[in-house]
């Protein structure tokens, strides 16, 4: 049998048909023609390793999950419920003006608790929900027994017989017009009747930053009601800038803490909480 390393250079290998324990491998020269066989080995049946793995069966304790917490209040609701509390907390105070220390403790704490749940305000996107007549339900500045709050401003009780009223805010978010409406009950000489009188502060109002809100102050118009009703509105004439005190500018501002549809919640410069809703 003629060697491989023997072959001519011009050497034709054809491959096996098919995988066989022995294949052929036909070498061509030009004079002859060698036919080499070739035996594959054969690995014994001792060598063969199994591939099938042995399990073995266990006891296992099965133990019944725990069952699932009871579900969460929805936000939706448990925001009704601080908006109840909060005003729950303020009624029966006179707007604020029957509130002792205790009582603006309470609001406080109340208004703090519906701010953290409601989180943070923005007013680019929000900016809709300031539209309309909202009405002035509470204010703690008003524990000073003043009409101005936390500013100087008329007193209330028997130095001069006025009597305070709704009091509300009317917002209109394309002219950015910002009224303050004051309802007062002037006292006169016995035994003429009392004058009820409507108060509106005019104002301007622009957006600082996502929550903030300063107003300005452009005039007073006086318009009497009730059997009065039937005079033409005044208009007070505007202090000077220059006679106004430090702390009353005819300017101001304060942040939107909590709002929604139904109900805002505004702190101002001085941290004066005040409470709105609807109208």
């Amino acid at each position: 049998m003629a060697s491989l390393s023997l072959l001519p250079t011009f050497v034709s290998l054809s491959p096996p048909p098919s995988l066989s324990p022995s294949s052929s491998v036909t070498c061509l020269s030009p004079s002859r023609i060698h036919t080499v066989t070739v035996h594959s080995p054969r690995w014994p049946r001792s060598a063969k390793r199994s591939l099938v793995p042995r399990s073995t069966l266990d006891e296992v304790s099965v133990i019944d999950p725990p069952p699932p917490p009871p579900p969460s209040e929805p936000k939706s609701e448990f925001i009704e419920s601080l908006k109840l509390k909060l005003l729950s907390s303020v009624s029966g105070l006179n707007r604020g003006l029957a509130a002792n220390e205790d009582d603006l403790r309470k609001a406080d704490a109340a208004a703090k608790e519906l701010e953290d749940a409601g989180g943070l305000v923005d007013l680019s996107n929000d900016l809709d929900k300031l539209q309309g007549r909202w009405k002035l339900i509470y204010s703690s500045a008003f524990s000073s027994r003043t009409l101005g709050g936390s500013r100087p401003g008329p007193p209330t009780g028997r130095l001069l017989p006025i009597t305070l009223g709704q009091v509300f805010q009317r917002i209109d978010i394309l002219s950015k017009d910002f009224d303050n409406i004051v309802e007062l009950e002037l006292g006169v000489p016995w035994p003429l009747p009392p004058v009820e009188v409507t108060a509106t502060l005019a104002h301007k109002f622009e957006v600082i930053g996502s929550a903030k809100i300063k107003i300005t102050f452009e005039k007073t118009t006086v318009k009497t009601t009730g059997s009065l009703s039937q005079l033409p509105p005044l208009e007070l004439p505007r202090i000077p800038d220059a006679l106004r005190p430090q702390s009353n500018r005819g300017s101001g501002e304060f942040e939107v803490t909590y709002l929604d549809t139904q109900i805002r919640v505004t702190r101002g410069d001085r941290d004066e909480l005040r409470v709105f809703v609807i109208a």
